[in-house]
């Protein structure tokens, strides 16, 4: 009885969790797409994907962000000024190892890792479960406030073990002590 009464509640649970993202478009993988992010205002969609200049990545300013307005036509649009800079742009820090730290800039909590790897291929690299994964996406529940200060009840981030290749999640709180940059 325990055991059937655990895997009714464990099932629960996992339908909830794996239905964060549910009828969200999942954007074409492009050859420079590292992730992307979601949230639960509407489908349109940040891409943030490898920037290269010249056939190389552009060591100055490697990611490009930009919308998938699927909520419109589908079709790719820029960040504006105030996306950039507050809520969807990022802030890099190249490390003495060629590889880069990598933060939104809405949430300095959050520290993925740009690095290239033995196949010369660029990945965002993210701690998932305690675990330094290849971050794929990122989903944020809102559930109010404004535009300058919306209420976040969390953020999943969703990527694949390297070693396994197995898929992995995770849901984080947003600590508003991690916001601004460390």
């Amino acid at each position: 009885m325990r055991q059937r009464i655990f895997g009714m509640v464990l099932c629960s649970l996992l339908s909830l969790y794996a239905a964060a993202q549910e009828g969200f478009p999942v954007p074409a993988d492009n050859a420079h797409q590292l992730f992307y992010l979601q949230r639960t205002s509407n489908t349109n969609t940040i891409v943030y994907e490898l920037n290269y200049k010249n056939g190389k990545l552009n060591e100055s300013n490697p990611i490009h962000v930009f919308w998938i307005r699927y909520a419109e036509q589908g079709q790719r649009a820029e960040l504006s000024f105030i996306q950039r800079a507050f809520a969807y742009g990022v802030k890099i820090k190249q490390l003495p190892d060629s590889s880069y730290r990598v933060r939104l800039v809405s949430y300095a909590g959050y520290t993925m890792y740009l690095i290239k790897g033995a196949d010369k291929q660029f990945r965002i690299y993210a701690s998932i479960n305690k675990k330094m994964v290849i971050l794929k996406s990122i989903f944020v529940k809102i559930t109010g406030g404004s535009m300058w200060s919306p209420e976040i009840e969390y953020f999943e981030v969703s990527g694949i073990d390297p070693y396994t290749n197995k898929p992995v999640a995770e849901r984080k709180k947003v600590l508003k002590s991690e916001i601004k940059e460390k």
